[in-house]
């Protein structure tokens, strides 16, 4: 295997597997219901009177069970709410992993922060909701908001174009060798997601237009849009997923779609104060303008 096949194989099995940040006094524990199995995520709890914002921060693939980057404890901070979650059949969330049934989870993460109940102990502005995502959980809700209008706004961090993944699968033999390695690497038993391992990146190949980002843009043109990326990030390229998607997009008459670059790798290290504080930024101007 060439060394650049060898250091994504790295950067994809250590990157979005390390927990960004430990337990904190304002992340609770919640379970919440997914197409009839149960979810468990992180509530970072915004302090004060509230109403407040409120973001559906996703995972990466397979994520962790903490925080995101840092982004959801620094977004409590700063009053605004942030729920993670395990996708289905990952760590221990029920179910098995696929990207319908990932889709299915962010509607019912969706749901979840609708509920009376939630609502009012989080004090959640319900007309507020954001949704973001890093890495496949970008891609992801990306994907998700193509299908429901009814949300407006959406953060993408290094967000996985699905539909340039099965194309660069399909035609780069060294490129689907390694994702078939990291996926029977990350099958449980020995790894933390119920799946079929590197079968299942055939429901990706057998309905890549579903999640071909490229194709959404006519649907995604008029919605609040923050694209972010690393200059330096060799899984997910700026060249090969962001840019691309950005001009589609742009050629749609998007007006309100913002893309950031930081001189960073897909880990976003050297950078994530200054990610969550431009995401804080971003969901605050949102807010007051809605």
């Amino acid at each position: 295997m060439p060394r650049s096949m060898k250091r994504r194989r790295i950067q994809m099995n250590h990157l979005e597997r390390a927990p960004a940040n430990g337990q904190t006094d304002n992340a609770i524990d919640v379970t919440f219901n997914s197409h009839g199995f149960l979810l468990k995520g992180k509530f970072y709890v915004a302090r004060g009177e509230g109403p407040f914002p409120t973001l559906i921060l996703l995972q990466g693939f397979p994520g962790n069970e903490q925080d995101v980057l840092g982004v959801g404890q620094k977004n409590s901070e700063a009053g605004i709410n942030a729920l993670t979650f395990n996708y289905s059949g990952t760590y221990r969330s029920e179910g098995e992993f696929g990207l319908e049934n990932t889709l299915r989870d962010i509607d019912a993460a969706y749901q979840y922060v609708h509920h009376r109940e939630i609502f009012t102990r989080f004090k959640v502005d319900t007309t507020k909701i954001y949704l973001g995502g890093y890495s496949y959980g970008g891609g992801m809700a990306l994907t998700y908001m193509a299908n429901h209008p009814e949300m407006r706004g959406v953060i993408s961090i290094a967000g996985t174009d699905h539909g340039e993944l099965a194309r660069e699968y399909s035609r780069n033999a060294s490129f689907a060798k390694a994702i078939d390695s990291i996926f029977e690497e990350l099958k449980a038993p020995k790894g933390p997601v119920r799946f079929e391992g590197k079968e299942a990146f055939k429901e990706l190949l057998d309905s890549a237009d579903t999640y071909d980002l490229r194709r959404s843009a006519p649907s995604l043109a008029n919605r609040d849009i923050l694209l972010i990326g690393g200059l330096d990030d060799g899984d997910v390229t700026i060249e090969n997923h962001l840019l691309p998607l950005y001009r589609a997009i742009r050629k749609e008459g998007a007006q309100s779609l913002q893309f950031i670059v930081y001189q960073t790798d897909h880990s976003f290290k050297n950078v994530r104060d200054q990610l969550a504080e431009q995401i804080i930024d971003w969901i605050r101007s949102q807010s007051k303008g809605s």
